[in-house]
């Protein structure tokens, strides 16, 4: 998602960032489930939490996009994984990097809204940077923000398969 794609305009770049959100969210319930069939056993709580987690607010940000006027962009039917997840340290791996990726476009769209949405986008983005912390056992001084210091390209988690 480009920097003007969530500038506030009318309302315009809080929809297109509640879609990018929406996406994101899409995706991370994908990789939830990639995560929870890979996952040891004392795990599997947290990543089922985090998928339960990841279901509402894709959810809520449906209801959002519709209350703006738009139509929810759908979940594409497969992503492509940023990388192999053959065992459970690379589901601990990608659980982390999942959070990290949908902390980064709740940042988006807390820039990008205002009174109630920027709190849920805010809550949000707290949300995901302390399951990343908890994931990969250490933390980051701005959540969401590393990775646009990265040049992430895109801020889904994962991406759609073709």
């Amino acid at each position: 998602m480009s920097t003007s794609d969530s500038t506030p305009t009318a309302g315009g770049g809080e929809l297109a960032a509640l879609q990018a959100a929406l996406r994101a969210e899409h995706a991370a319930v994908y990789g939830y489930g990639v995560v929870g069939g890979r996952i040891q056993q004392a795990r599997r709580a947290e990543a089922r939490a985090a998928y339960d987690a990841h279901r509402a607010r894709r959810d809520e940000l449906a209801r959002a996009v519709r209350d703006l006027g738009g139509t929810p962009e759908a979940a594409a039917a497969a992503y492509a994984l940023p990388f192999s997840v053959p065992d459970p340290a690379a589901a601990v791996r990608l659980a982390a990097e999942l959070e990290e990726r949908v902390a980064g476009v709740y940042s988006d769209l807390v820039r990008a809204s205002t009174g109630e949405r920027r709190r849920s986008a805010a809550q949000a983005l707290r949300e995901a940077a302390v399951r990343a912390v908890r994931w990969r056992g250490g933390s980051v001084a701005f959540p969401g923000l590393a990775e646009r210091a990265a040049g992430a390209a895109s801020a889904a988690p994962v991406t759609p398969r073709t």
